[in-house]
């Protein structure tokens, strides 16, 4: 079957907030990148220590995320996660467990880098995104 893979919407992208100042053009560059993929219920989507070299916008479906098998978070639709990855191949920092089917879009750091490195705007949400993220960590 030659059914070309579903790509994200301009819609969806804008309300990830690394994404949100991006012009139309931008996010369509963007969108032309991501890969559709898709997890059953209890699938490990990201595994906490492991490497991650992805960044993911759950379209459908819902997800937990656990920080030393604590549950610190819930991901649905028009969620984000994996910044971290893309700036750094440090290990993931949480796991993050399917909990009803999701379907998602991935899109590697191979690509992301020179998209930001082009859109300085990105670089410095990113940079924001960065600082919530410790203060979120520091505070547990």
């Amino acid at each position: 079957m030659n059914r070309a893979m579903a790509k994200p919407s301009t819609d969806l992208l804008r309300n990830v907030r690394l994404f949100a100042s991006l012009e139309d053009k931008d996010l369509e560059s963007l969108a032309s990148e991501f890969n559709e993929r898709r997890f059953q219920a209890g699938h490990a989507v990201a595994l906490e220590g492991e490497g991650g070299l992805v960044f993911f916008v759950v379209e459908s479906g819902e997800a937990s995320v656990e920080v030393h098998g604590k549950e610190v978070g819930k991901l649905g639709p028009g969620d984000s996660f994996g910044e971290i990855a893309l700036i750094d191949r440090r290990p993931r920092t949480a796991t993050v467990t399917a909990t009803s089917d999701i379907t998602a879009f991935s899109l590697p750091v191979f690509v992301f880098r020179p998209f930001v490195e082009s859109r300085p705007q990105v670089a410095w949400t990113l940079l924001e995104a960065m600082a919530d993220r410790l203060e979120a960590a520091e505070s547990r």
